[in-house]
């Protein structure tokens, strides 16, 4: 904190102009980007730094002053929604008297006595994304983000795949017009799972819950937001025709009863030690609840006193959210352990002596990578550039979103003189084939995946997990044990257990007859797979389960995704070109593609493994629609549609959707903004369509 007492009008003037873009860049990367680069105590502290000077300096308040601004801007991405009513932020209190400071000021305001009764609610403070939901007539009408408080993005087809978001209000007296705000947020089980297919798909790894929820309902594409486990807790309202209640407890009661959920460790207050006495108890259940919290907010529950006290800048007089410390704590990292993953990647994890942060006891955290502990940077490290970590260092550990534990500082004072720089290994420490680093990239991978122990197990693990073949009975155990005795060593095996093991398998310890058959059956019941679940379950790095049912949806069958792969394998131009032409394809997954089809050993396991897997055909694209057998590209913004919503339309009616456009190419639906391809579409002679003829055009489908 500035020493605002020996402060110049200039050097004030200079702090607060940095101050003010400081903040921006941390609230765009928070709202706009959901990539936080600092954690919530170090915003927070820019954030009262920046009000202290205000409050010192008020004739040099800056023009883009962070106190009257909420969230960030809007992305392009999404059509835009203007608040009816601003969604605006809170006022922070850290410590009790802050709390007592609260009461006092809202008792002046309304002219109360110390003594008279005032009562609050309070609940917990959800780490998620502000969502504001029109009810329109009891139906769902419009779902928005916060966005800049006045502004916001119309996120409704993601909000409808919220499973505990009602499309209609049920019960008594809903109102014609009633907006609920509310917080989406993800469990912390849903959250660990999400992150787990994503390390097996080697798709993109969330830092916490919150950026996992954020990432979730903006997503471009509503089947992706569908996939994700998505929560919300409503705990306010907006523009409404009707408020069903005269205080903050009955309203939200209201809510209730009429299928939305809200928080029910919400309770009634009466002063500030009823208050304090709630944050204690909430802080002590945090690490139960099963999501992220990271305060507790109160409010004047009577809605007369609520209208009286109105608002401040950002905030309204009438509530203040009470926040928790950051859940830091300081232990000695023992040792740096290298675990090698499915795709070969070599990841440290840290081995620390066991420390309890935030009712939790840790003895593991992630370093990320190799630069991580060189100190170089990347993967949003807050340790700084230059610093690296050592065996024996005194640390910081921080519950990274209070679920992944993330070595965070590190005390140089407290370093043991003689301790050495940690080598990263250029071997794998499994099969000891080369680590490589590819350029670009900030992960070491072994190249032995054919003889790498870790990544077999992990593949057949892999193989067998419920996106894939989903084979009951043959779980990580069955997996490893298997591959020590050299039963199952690759997953062709799994399908001739039965007969090459059959009878040492129901003599073996903790087997019997009953075990085996059941493991047996379940075998023998996933002998045939559809196409994505097939392609998937080979744990090739960038195929998760939507690339791989889309790469179906391309080729339609095995023989033909096959045959195209080994050809861009090959070499084959135009090969390439259709595969890359495919929507949502890139080039980092086309040559993953042909390095994997490329090779032979690969080619001669799929092989021995279509010996005994029949692989059904995907699922076909719809025939005789209007666009039926036509490829079409969408390109600009579409503004009476989203994109993903008319990619599905179109794909209804038969088109195959591409991402860039070809002489193969019939027609180029172009948008507002429309850049590049509408002038090779031009170019090309291919056929544009604005979005009114792609509407008109699809209604008559």
């Amino acid at each position: 904190m500035t020493d605002i007492d020996s402060l110049t009008d200039a050097k004030a003037t200079a702090r607060l102009k940095w101050l003010a873009m400081e903040i921006a860049l941390h609230d765009a990367a928070y709202h706009g980007a959901d990539a936080p680069t600092i954690s919530d105590a170090e915003y927070d502290a820019l954030r009262r730094e920046n009000l202290a000077l205000e409050q010192a300096f008020p004739h040099l308040i800056q023009p883009n002053s962070p106190e009257a601004r909420v969230g960030a801007g809007v992305s392009d991405a999404f059509a835009k929604v203007a608040h009816r009513l601003p969604m605006l932020s809170l006022g922070n209190a850290f410590h009790a008297g802050d709390v007592t400071e609260f009461d006092e000021r809202v008792r002046r305001f309304l002219s109360l006595e110390r003594d008279a009764p005032l009562a609050y609610t309070a609940e917990p403070k959800i780490d998620g994304l502000a969502l504001a939901l029109r009810y329109e007539n009891g139906a769902l009408a419009e779902a928005a983000t916060r966005g800049d408080g006045r502004t916001g993005e119309n996120v409704t087809t993601n909000a409808r795949t919220i499973a505990n978001i009602p499309e209609t209000l049920t019960g008594k007296n809903v109102p014609e017009v009633f907006e609920v705000r509310g917080e989406v947020y993800m469990s912390h089980a849903d959250f660990a799972a999400l992150n787990a297919r994503a390390e097996e798909d080697g798709g993109k790894i969330f830092a916490n819950p919150r950026n996992a929820a954020a990432g979730s309902l903006r997503q471009l594409d509503s089947k992706i937001t569908a996939s994700r486990p998505l929560h919300f807790f409503a705990y306010g309202w907006g523009d409404v025709s009707t408020v069903p209640g005269e205080t903050q407890a009955a309203v939200l009661t209201a809510i209730s009863d009429w299928g939305l959920t809200v928080n029910p460790a919400m309770k009634l207050c009466n002063g500030p030690v009823a208050l304090v006495a709630y944050h204690a108890e909430i802080e002590a259940q945090r690490a139960t609840l099963g999501y992220d919290i990271d305060g507790v907010v109160y409010k004047v529950d009577r809605l007369d006193y609520q209208q009286r006290l109105g608002t401040v800048s950002r905030a309204p007089r009438w509530a203040i959210a009470h926040k928790f410390p950051a859940e830091v704590a300081t232990t000695v990292l023992d040792d740096i352990e290298i675990q090698v993953g499915r795709t070969g990647s070599l990841t440290p994890v840290a081995k620390l002596r066991p420390v309890t942060v935030g009712g939790v006891v840790v003895s593991n955290a992630t370093l990320h990578n190799e630069d991580y502990i060189a100190g170089i940077g990347g993967d949003g490290q807050p340790i700084r550039d230059g610093i690296d970590l050592r065996v024996g260092d005194t640390v910081q550990v921080r519950r990274a979103g209070d679920v992944i534990p993330q070595v965070i500082s590190v005390d140089l004072e407290k370093r043991v003189r003689d301790s050495e720089k940690f080598t990263f290994p250029d071997t794998c420490p499994q099969c000891g084939s080369a680590a490589e680093r590819v350029e670009g990239e900030a992960r070491r991978r072994c190249v032995g995946a054919m003889i790498c122990p870790a990544q077999a197990i992990e593949a057949l693990r892999h193989w067998v997990s419920r996106d894939a073949a989903d084979i009951e009975g043959l779980g990580i155990k069955q997996v490893e044990a298997f591959w020590q005795d050299g039963w199952v060593r690759e997953i062709a095996d799994i399908y001739t257990l039965e007969a090459n093991h059959g009878a040492a398998l129901r003599t073996r310890e903790g087997w019997g007859e009953k075990s085996a058959v059941n493991l047996f059956a379940a075998i023998e019941a996933r002998r045939t797979l559809p196409f994505a679940r097939f392609l998937y379950g080979l744990g090739i790095r960038h195929v998760g389960r939507t690339t791989a049912a889309m790469l179906g949806r391309a080729y339609g069958d095995w023989a033909s995704f096959e045959a195209a792969m080994i050809a861009v394998a090959g070499g084959d131009e135009p090969a390439r070109e259709m595969l890359l032409g495919i929507d949502g394809v890139g080039s980092v997954l086309v040559d993953t593609l042909a390095s994997v089809f490329g090779e032979a050993m690969t080619l001669d396991r799929l092989t021995r493994l279509r010996e005994h897997v029949t692989i059904e055909d995907a699922e076909a694209v719809a025939a005789g629609g209007i666009f039926s057998g036509k490829t079409v590209v969408f390109t600009g913004t579409l503004e009476h549609t989203s994109r993903a919503e008319a990619k599905a339309k179109a794909e209804s009616l038969g088109a195959k959707v591409a991402g860039s456009v070809s002489a193969k190419t019939d027609y180029v639906v172009a948008g507002t903004a429309a850049g590049s391809k509408l002038k090779k579409a031009e170019t090309l002679g291919v056929v544009i369509l604005s979005e009114d003829d792609w509407l008109r055009m699809a209604s008559e489908g």
